[in-house]
């Protein structure tokens, strides 16, 4: 059989008794412990420090004369502020790591009544993370009525949540309740989607850092930054206004007045004082978006304000403070921005810590369907007025969206444009299959003028000139299609689809190999 051993703090004041009285006259908690009839405690080692020796001597004589069974350790340690939650954390962990737990021969309990209020949470945490492999015992005062019993009870609390269902159930109900609210109720079936998801939703409630999304223009990284400031919100990290900006719009003396403020008189027509918007998001969470974009000098005073908190406003000489939270959008590789001398280092490495990429809507085409009924029950909302899909304008459309052939260049921007166009000609608040096909041409004839101009000129720059049309088209697909596929297989898959069939042993990633190599081009390159 097990022997059970109790560790705990000891509660000056309760474990003296009280004032006006003999000690036996009032419950003192680890006496009490040790009395209990249907709990046997073999070994108490009881905390103190060196102010409480004499009366841990006490108490020790006092439990070998009701619980001559139980053996009584006294652990002194140096504790000067029995208030300060790091000192002792750090006392209560120490004493953990060289403690020689024997979890065969022996059954554990944390004592938690005695001690300071954050003794007792410091016991919580180490027992929940189980650096104590322990049970917690509440011991409680007798009732008032009863007079005679100076003993009082004990409950025994067991942490491991796996033994209750329904409260780890709530947990897990209320998280999936913020990833949801995170996706804007959009089920999507993308793994690596949801993922991200799942680390910006802790991340979202844990940490005040700068957060760094990185996507093509219209994969939502405005929709997603405004999701987590009011999920952060909503879990009290910040209390002040959601504010954004486009730094692309922002140039020369405007932005700095933009960004940081300007005093009175900063330059012709500045009539007045304006706060700035690192300013206006004191308290809140500031969305800058291109933050690749920013001039030298705005980097240079963003970075001051990032770290410290405070900055000046433009043409002051006065600091100002501003306590804000920062997420900063992008669709420019910044490493690269960094190496050309476009961006700075320190300020890169200090917006960098975490970083999230957004996938643009052809790498998440198993999400087309969820947004399409997310973008319908939108527009029912902006409109008044509800919207459907016939079923073979349904099939139709997103047979056309989901394939290779749907470039999706403006990503989810462009796709709920999509839709808007179609429920607006739709009659009777039902879009037909001439409604869809009308919306398909519409995007095949957008997608020829792109396909055919800038990826080409972007990765041979020059040699591209020299390239007659019908070569320049023909790669420029080549290159699309690689560029929304996961490896040369599968892109090698998609564009030899037909003539792959007709051959015993296709090796589509060969063949696309050697086509790129035609233009100086492999698949890492290209990607």
């Amino acid at each position: 059989m097990k022997k059970t051993v109790a560790i705990g703090f000891l509660g000056t004041q309760l474990d003296y008794g009280g004032k006006g009285s003999t000690r036996w006259e009032r419950w003192r908690p680890t006496v009490g412990l040790c009395q209990q009839e249907d709990l046997i405690i073999h070994r108490l080692e009881l905390i103190h420090d060196a102010r409480s020796r004499g009366l841990a001597l006490r108490i020790k004589a006092d439990i070998e004369t009701v619980s001559p069974e139980t053996e009584v350790r006294r652990v002194e340690i140096e504790l000067r502020d029995p208030w300060d939650f790091e000192e002792v954390y750090s006392a209560l962990h120490d004493f953990a790591r060289h403690y020689a737990f024997d979890l065969d021969a022996e059954d554990y309990l944390i004592h938690i009544t005695t001690g300071t209020h954050v003794a007792q949470i410091c016991w919580y945490l180490l027992a929940e993370a189980r650096y104590f492999p322990a049970r917690l015992a509440q011991t409680s005062p007798p009732r008032k009525r009863d007079l005679a019993n100076t003993v009082g009870s004990v409950a025994i609390i067991d942490l491991d949540l796996s033994r209750y269902n329904k409260i780890a159930q709530r947990f897990e109900r209320e998280r999936d309740d913020l990833l949801n609210f995170l996706k804007s109720g959009i089920a999507t079936r993308n793994s690596s989607f949801n993922r991200m998801i799942g680390q910006i939703e802790r991340v979202a409630g844990r940490s005040k850092s700068p957060v760094l999304m990185v996507g093509p223009t219209g994969a939502g990284k405005s929709f997603l930054a405004r999701r987590i400031y009011e999920l952060k919100k909503h879990k009290q990290r910040l209390s002040g206004p959601f504010v954004e900006v486009n730094c692309a719009t922002l140039r020369g003396d405007s932005a700095m007045s933009t960004l940081f403020g300007h005093v009175k008189g900063a330059f012709t027509g500045a009539q007045t004082e304006r706060l700035g918007l690192l300013r206006t998001a004191d308290q809140g969470l500031l969305f800058l978006d291109e933050i690749g974009e920013l001039g030298a000098d705005e980097q240079a005073m963003l970075l001051k304000a990032i770290e410290e908190r405070r900055f000046l406003p433009f043409g002051g000489d006065k600091e100002v403070a501003s306590d804000f939270q920062l997420i900063a959008g992008t669709n420019r590789d910044l490493r690269q921005r960094v190496i050309e001398g476009h961006f700075r280092e320190d300020l890169y490495a200090r917006i960098n810590l975490w970083t999230f990429e957004l996938p643009g809507l052809a790498q998440r085409r198993e999400d087309i369907e969820p947004n399409v009924d997310f973008e319908l029950a939108r527009f029912a909302e902006d409109n008044g007025s509800q919207v459907r899909m016939n079923v073979e304008a349904r099939r139709r459309y997103l047979e056309f969206a989901t394939s290779s052939e749907a470039l999706w260049s403006g990503n989810f921007r462009e796709l709920s444009a999509s839709i808007t166009r179609m429920a607006t000609m739709a009659d009777a608040g039902r879009v037909t299959e001439e409604n869809a096909l009308e919306e398909i041409d519409r995007l095949r004839r957008t997608w020829g003028a792109v396909r055919i101009t800038d990826c080409v000129g972007e990765l041979l720059g020059e040699k591209a000139e020299e390239l007659d049309l019908f070569d320049r088209c023909q790669l420029s697909t080549v290159i699309e299609v690689c560029r929304r596929s996961g490896s040369l297989s599968e892109a090698g898959r998609t564009l030899f689809a037909a003539s792959r069939r007709q051959k015993k042993q296709a090796n589509d990633a060969d063949r696309l190999r050697k086509y790129l190599a035609r233009f100086d081009l492999d698949w890492q390159t290209v990607r």
